[in-house]
């Protein structure tokens, strides 16, 4: 989520007026209340440094881009430390004061965790992302990105002797993970790495694995989708010997056969278990976030149930937006994958998104 080859002009009034102080953002959080306890006011004077921490990091980025100012290595970290403060913050104050719990929001946070007066700065977070995170200008891009993803992930779910109805899944499952790495923007860079690029956000190690993955399954899908490997072979040497990772067909091909193809001939018993295909979605996220553990979790046969608690993978689903905001989530020390698939509510916007665009390429 590298410099944009264009910069965005301005600022939307909105976004404008709310960095400026002009718009009184956060006003139903900073408006102290009578009597508050000790514990009540330090979550609010939490709360309101954080957000200023926020606008001033927001401010600081926006300023350097317009005036085109070389950026600091992962210009996006400070970002999106400064996010996370926000919502832990947030949490914290409505966890002390439930009456600061406030109305929905566009992104569709659950209250508890956003304040809806501060989406005007989100928006100008994600516009800088945008900036920070465009396609380097040697990349290869795809006029039917979405298409693409869908096609692969179904002639790979073909080869592993899938149905038509589980490369169905496996295709939207794919397209899935795409929203899940990019917001659906192909082969763009990485504002908080070094390592992770392009369309699956896959590094330089996994990539090679993807490759070396799919040319043992190519004669395979040869025989089922020869057009599909004449499309291959054209984005194969459109690549030539440049990082395959700033094409799109060759990224999406190699990440998928990296973390997920080996899985895809269990889609049918994991959708037995996870019906919901928002759910179904999640867990191969979770695949990409903590593999280890989530595999053992699927070998176990009680998926839903099977808890995990060693540090490191609290912390990489922390690092995922999962169980990642406020004192209370953060103090976790294990958790089934049940409530681990209910906490990543950050990805459910995204995947129903994924479910009309997986429709709309169907029909055409």
């Amino acid at each position: 989520m590298g410099a944009r080859l264009h910069i965005i002009a301005s600022v939307t009034l909105a976004v404008a007026t709310a960095l400026s102080g002009a718009v009184n953002v956060g006003s139903s959080a900073r408006a102290q209340p009578a009597a508050l306890t000790a514990k009540q006011s330090t979550a609010l004077e939490a709360y309101n440094r954080a957000l200023s921490d926020f606008k001033a990091i927001l401010s600081q980025r926006r300023r350097q881009i317009d005036a085109h100012e070389p950026l600091p290595n992962l210009p996006g970290q400070a970002l999106y430390l400064a996010r996370v403060d926000v919502m832990s913050t947030y949490k914290d104050l409505t966890d002390a004061l439930p009456s600061r719990l406030g109305r929905p929001n566009k992104y569709e946070v659950p209250p508890a965790y956003f304040d809806a007066d501060i989406e005007p700065l989100i928006d100008e977070y994600r516009a800088l992302f945008d900036v920070m995170e465009a396609p380097p200008p040697n990349a290869q891009a795809s006029v039917t990105p979405f298409k693409d993803v869908v096609d692969l992930g179904t002639a790979i779910a073909r080869a592993k002797g899938l149905d038509a109805k589980g490369a169905d899944a496996a295709g939207r499952i794919s397209l899935g993970l795409f929203f899940a790495e990019t917001n659906g923007k192909q082969n763009v860079g990485n504002g908080r790495s070094n390592t992770y690029i392009g369309s699956f956000q896959t590094g330089p190690s996994e990539d090679r694995n993807g490759r070396k993955r799919w040319q043992a399954i190519k004669p395979s899908i040869a025989a089922l989708d020869p057009k599909l490997i004449a499309r291959d072979d054209r984005e194969e040497a459109r690549i030539g010997s440049l990082d395959h990772r700033l094409n799109h067909w060759t990224a999406v091909r190699d990440g998928l056969m990296n973390a997920h193809a080996d899985l895809f001939a269990q889609i049918p018993d994991i959708a037995r278990t996870l019906p919901d295909p928002i759910d179904q979605m999640k867990f191969f996220e979770l695949i990409q976030i903590i593999p280890t553990a989530t595999r053992a979790a699927l070998k176990s046969g009680n998926l839903l149930q099977s808890r995990v608690s060693d540090p490191t993978v609290m912390k990489y689903l922390r690092n995922n937006s999962i169980f990642a905001y406020g004192r209370t989530d953060r103090a976790r020390t294990s958790a089934s994958f049940r409530e681990i698939l209910d906490a990543m509510w950050l990805f459910n916007q995204k995947f129903t998104r994924v479910q009309a665009e997986f429709e709309r390429v169907r029909t055409r």
